[in-house]
């Protein structure tokens, strides 16, 4: 879009009035809608004015932008987005404006990228079951969506607050869901830091649930909690250590690994080829959180160099720009990484 145009949707009931390089108004049709957009006091337009850093004025069910023509064309697109999730049903939160920000803004920072219209409109990947619709936030968990939806093996590395484990757990509901698949495994390996499950009190679901509560978090996230329970009682939905996988062929199913940068070498090898006919296997852990013993090598970063160019294989790279959790995660995640980078570099001149 230029300055010069007049852009409409009927679909979006919204339009956009323009009047110079740099400054328009949306108008959008349904005030209930207009106002949930604009956030309680305006709020989702303050994001988008510090994000963007541009100008952003609501009078009634109007928004008038001001700025950068790029960055303000990225706010229309944001807010059309938002505006036809609420339109289609959907909520906003802070978080889906600031996923919609992403979005709008990686279409313009990056040549190519499959789920944009580039001067169109925004729109992401999701996954949706009977519960719950989870929409892309940034565009690795945007790509990260697509490879589960076209991939048999799918890698999803990086840093904690990204989505990966959360947005695995959701394809796995969904494909169950679609009758694509006839279970649910979740896996984990029982290490971690400084910690021994022999020390732990009670039998053995009791000694590993403990490690395993993120999958059950994600898993009551997407099912209802009587259906969660039914399933994980009848088996179709398993839950269990990545010791209880040896000597299975898991057929017609969804299986999940978390945290597979605790897994050694041979356990890896042992996970990967337990994949069976009409299976599909989701691989997710952070390379630089490895909780083994030194000198044991993490069965994942072994993985990702042996499997790579495997037809059916695909690897999804987080980093600290697509954490999802509060803002200050993602502060924490690039202070850790500058200090590793400059341990290694110091390793390095040491040699």
């Amino acid at each position: 879009m230029n300055g010069h145009e007049l852009i409409s949707s009927s679909s979006r009931q919204s339009k956009t009035t323009a009047t110079d390089a740099n400054h328009f108004v949306l108008t959008f049709e349904n005030n209930r809608f207009a106002s949930e957009l604009f956030g309680q006091f305006d709020q989702n337009l303050k994001l988008l004015e510090e994000r963007l850093r541009i100008e952003a004025h609501p009078r009634g069910n109007s928004v008038a932008i001001s700025g950068d023509v790029v960055a303000t064309n990225q706010a229309r697109r944001a807010l059309d987005f938002l505006y036809g999730r609420l339109q289609s049903g959907g909520s906003i939160d802070t978080s889906d404006v600031e996923g919609a920000i992403r979005m709008a803004v990686a279409a313009d920072d990056q040549l190519q990228l499959p789920t944009m219209e580039k001067k169109a409109k925004l729109t992401m990947a999701q996954i949706s079951t009977r519960k719950k619709t989870i929409v892309a936030r940034t565009p690795t968990q945007d790509a990260y969506i697509r490879a589960l939806e076209r991939s048999e093996l799918v890698f999803g590395v990086g840093p904690a607050g990204t989505g990966k484990t959360y947005l695995a757990v959701a394809h796995a509901a969904q494909l169950l869901e679609r009758g694509a698949v006839d279970r649910i495994v979740l896996s984990r390996p029982a290490v971690e830091a400084g910690e021994r499950l022999g020390f732990l009190p009670g039998d053995m679901k009791e000694k590993v649930d403990p490690y395993l509560r993120p999958l059950y978090d994600a898993l009551y996230d997407m099912m209802p909690g009587d259906k969660v329970e039914r399933a994980i009682t009848a088996g179709v939905i398993e839950i269990a250590p990545l010791a209880f996988m040896r000597g299975r062929t898991l057929a017609n199913a969804a299986v999940i690994l978390d945290e597979a940068q605790n897994t050694t070498s041979m356990q890896m090898k042992m996970f990967l080829t337990r994949l069976g006919e009409n299976g599909r296997m989701i691989v997710t852990g952070d390379p630089s959180q490895v909780d083994l013993p030194r000198g044991v090598k993490s069965g994942l970063v072994e993985a990702l160099q042996i499997l790579r160019g495997v037809e059916g294989v695909s690897v999804v790279r987080f980093k600290d720009v697509d954490v999802v959790r509060h803002p200050m995660v993602a502060r924490i995640v690039r202070a850790y990484e500058a200090q590793t980078a400059v341990h290694d570099e110091s390793e390095q001149s040491d040699r």
